[in-house]
């Protein structure tokens, strides 16, 4: 049960599509990606999570009557938006491909986890600092929003002034004041020479921070462009229906979030995980979007991975289901935690789902250490803020047979929490030979014994 209150389901704006055409349109944008990924379904060893092997790509073209590169882009789609699932060397279709032809809403979807990865879609180009490169996707929210509110074409100018005072307000949060005419760097013991081409560079920064702007303007408007959100006309660009209507969405969240009674929006990622808590998938989602919609991609995964390595086990596992709504510009920082022993079986199945497997087969991705980790890791949440009775349940869910075998392999684990879990689990069952041996695995973990 929840206290949240209700309101009537907003409209989009006037104009929108009806969501059947928005999905029609959707298909079209993704019609090469579905070919390649139904090829890629029904071919042995088409390829791996990397670009496909030269081999596979040839095979894709002939076969397709695609040109090399048509194939490439198309797989790099497929994969993004969920078509295929990636088992070693072999593919085979997502959910998404499988519902593509009957369901709407699984097209719309996999058409926004395409949008939302438009900076992988299209390379940045090359030279250019990362730090800059993530300036200028960090701005990007907000030339959307001027061209949705402007319903209808806008020049590059205006554009480029918008995404110029953005990356400024970014760097200034930062506290990174760019040097410019009379601005000195402070003094150092640097050659004359040194110094003299330095302060050469800083006069020149602002003409060169203005050409930088302008070309990762046109970056993210071909980028944007080419997952179908926006058309380039001479000197300006349209938000296309799909394109305008999931900035809509976007934006929308946010209102619903800022008429939440908790206000979840301003919270901390902590804070907003423990509101959603006792909230279904559906409304918890909802939340998720709209505290991820008022923030910056890179600044909201950072905030939940942070909390995902805190020591409350139900926060863990929350932050990574935030981490869902996040989809693919999430994949970098999910992957690299994969070396953190207390998030890599949450990583791993998170990796599994955002590639395509079924949430239900998710689990084989895991070694068998790596469950138990996660069965310890899931007992200890339950034991802080469930119920008794859901603990003894929690039994069911160990990959083990039997209590003997799984309370060995828990010992040998090294969970952190392995006696308060175990403890707690000999208090609520209520078979008095299993609990008293539960509670002897507990005193064995916590005397070192064997």
């Amino acid at each position: 049960m929840t206290t949240r209150r209700t309101r009537p389901a907003p409209r989009p704006p006037e104009g929108t599509p009806p969501r059947a055409e928005l999905a029609r349109q959707a298909r079209a944008v993704l019609a090469d990606a579905v070919r390649i990924a139904h090829w890629a379904a029904g071919t042995p060893g088409p390829g791996t999570a990397a670009p496909l092997a030269a081999h596979a790509l040839e095979r894709a073209a002939t076969a397709l009557e695609l040109s090399p590169a048509q194939v490439r882009a198309g797989w790099d789609r497929a994969r993004l938006a969920g078509l295929v699932e990636l088992h070693g060397d072999t593919a085979r279709p997502g959910w998404r491909l499988r519902a593509w032809d009957r369901d709407d809403s699984a097209v719309l979807r996999g058409w926004v986890a395409l949008f939302d990865a438009w900076s992988l879609v299209h390379a940045a180009p090359e030279g250019i600092e990362a730090g800059a490169v993530a300036e200028a996707v960090e701005a990007v929210p907000q030339v959307l929003s001027l061209l949705q509110l402007s319903a209808g074409p806008v020049t590059v100018p205006a554009l480029l002034d918008l995404l110029g005072q953005r990356v400024a307000e970014l760097q200034e949060e930062r506290c990174e004041v760019p040097l410019g005419p009379g601005r000195t760097a402070p003094a150092t013991s640097a050659a004359p020479a040194e110094t003299a081409a330095g302060q050469a560079a800083a006069t020149t920064g602002p003409a060169r921070s203005a050409d930088l702007n302008a070309l990762l303007l046109d970056w993210a408007l071909e980028g944007l462009a080419a997952v179908g959100a926006l058309t380039l006309g001479k000197g300006h660009a349209t938000l296309t229906p799909l394109g305008n209507w999931a900035v809509w969405v976007k934006l929308e969240q946010i209102c619903v979030a800022a008429q939440s009674p908790a206000g979840n929006i301003e919270q901390s990622a902590a804070d907003m995980l423990l509101g959603c808590a006792r909230l279904t998938p559906g409304p918890a989602r909802d939340e998720y979007r709209a505290w991820l919609a008022a923030r910056t991609v890179g600044s909201a995964v950072a905030e939940l991975l942070a909390v995902a390595r805190g020591e409350d086990a139900l926060l863990r596992g929350l932050a990574f289901e935030a981490l869902r709504v996040v989809g693919a510009p999430a994949e970098p920082e999910v992957r690299a935690v994969l070396a953190e022993p207390s998030l890599r079986p949450y990583a791993l199945l998170w990796l599994a789902e955002y590639e395509g497997n079924d949430p239900d087969d998710a689990q084989d991705v895991l070694s068998r250490e790596e469950a138990t980790w996660l069965w310890v890791d899931t007992a200890a949440a339950v034991a802080d803020h469930g119920e008794t009775g859901l603990l003894v349940r929690h039994l069911d869910s160990a990959v083990q047979g039997t209590v003997p075998a799984l309370l060995d392999e828990v010992r040998a684990v090294g969970h952190p929490r392995t006696v308060q879990v175990l403890v707690a689990l000999a208090a609520a069952h209520p078979d008095p030979a299993l609990a008293k041996a539960v509670r002897r695995a507990a005193f064995q973990v916590h005397t070192g014994g064997a």
